[in-house]
């Protein structure tokens, strides 16, 4: 079985080495994983008539890929995003989302009864999957953007009004996978009521999640979530 990682720029992917260490470790033969690095989406029709039965996507193809897939899952459908491709026997292409399913169940071992709003910075395909993950265990939140549309927040509306009625604040953007890089948000205002999660898994501590821990506040990076969602992919391919 011959799977793929597509995205722009995979140098940070934990996704090609997560999936060669189970092969090795759960001794699945006749399996591949590799990454596949595209310049813009339209290289994707060049991968489908290869020999690959499935894909991941990563930044920033999540919504792009939709156009050129078959078919969509119930969930990928409502998501709008997509993280899992699958060829189906008809050479039909499918696509899937297991980003909600992984971080759902990421979260849940951390969540307390008082965790009931939450901030999500970024609009991308990822905090489309966050936002479905949350609706579904009945938490109100709003988006954070650079440039918000009309029920969403900007950054510097990120305030003493806003921040310590929220607790759960969730980056779902690629800022900060450079160690000198984090998002617009006002550290000064994180308490220990907080919880920050941040979908990036490398670096393993994001300056975000750093901040969070000096400010006591509970904090969970991306791997976990990483992890879940591969497996839920692997079911897909298999299934």
């Amino acid at each position: 079985m011959r799977l793929g990682l597509i995205g722009k720029t995979l140098d940070h992917s934990f996704s090609k080495a997560y999936f060669t260490s189970k092969f090795e470790r759960e001794g699945i033969e006749n399996s591949s994983y590799e990454n596949c690095e595209l310049e813009t989406i339209e290289q994707f029709e060049n991968l489908k008539e290869q020999d690959f039965h499935g894909f991941n996507v990563t930044i920033p193809y999540k919504e792009a890929i939709l156009p050129y897939l078959d078919e969509l899952s119930e969930d990928a459908r409502k998501i709008g995003a997509v993280n899992t491709i699958k060829k189906m026997e008809d050479g039909r292409w499918k696509g899937f989302n297991t980003d909600h399913i992984g971080f759902e169940r990421s979260l849940l071992p951390f969540l307390e009864p008082t965790d009931q709003k939450a901030l999500i910075l970024g609009t991308g395909g990822a905090s489309k999957a966050v936002a479905f993950a949350l609706e579904r265990r009945g938490i109100q939140f709003m988006h954070v953007s650079r440039d918000p549309k009309p029920g969403q927040l900007s950054y510097s509306q990120l305030n003493g009004n806003i921040l310590p009625y929220v607790q759960l604040i969730i980056n779902t953007t690629p800022v900060g996978m450079t160690m000198d890089a984090h998002p617009d948000v006002p550290f000064e205002l994180i308490e220990p009521t907080h919880f920050l999660i941040d979908l990036i898994y490398n670096p393993e501590k994001t300056i975000f999640l750093m901040v969070g821990e000096k400010h006591g506040s509970r904090t969970l990076n991306g791997l976990s979530m990483l992890h879940h969602q591969a497996e839920e992919a692997w079911k897909i391919w298999n299934s």
